[in-house]
């Protein structure tokens, strides 16, 4: 599956401020820019709140994806979408890092966060 983002930026009355960036695809180091870019991008802008990751798509994930979704949730910012798919569950898991990132179910949900 090829990798692909896609950032939306919604700016609607009280859910301004809400950065959603959308993922599919499979993620690691060689493919993980994309991704990279827009998060940093979201997370240098003051004007955003809240960073929405929807993962529902991710179809493989390793360290370095981990690695970029640590850094985001040190922002204070961070809500995954999910469900989270089996295999970035998985890395989730035997990182025993799960727990740690707020995730609800749906973009709309973590919008509410």
């Amino acid at each position: 599956m090829e990798q692909q983002v896609e950032v939306q930026v919604h700016v609607l009355g009280d859910e301004d401020g809400v950065r959603v960036i959308v993922c599919a695809g499979e993620f690691d180091q060689e493919t993980l820019e994309p991704l990279r870019a827009a998060c940093m991008a979201a997370a240098d802008d003051p004007g955003v709140r809240r960073i929405v990751l929807d993962v529902t798509q991710v179809a493989f994930a390793d360290s370095s994806m981990l690695n970029l979704m640590v850094r985001m949730l040190r922002t204070g910012r961070l809500v995954l979408a999910g469900p989270v798919p089996p295999r970035l569950g998985r890395l989730l898991d035997l990182t025993q890092a799960r727990d740690l990132f707020p995730t609800a179910d749906g973009i709309e949900a973590a919008r509410a966060l």
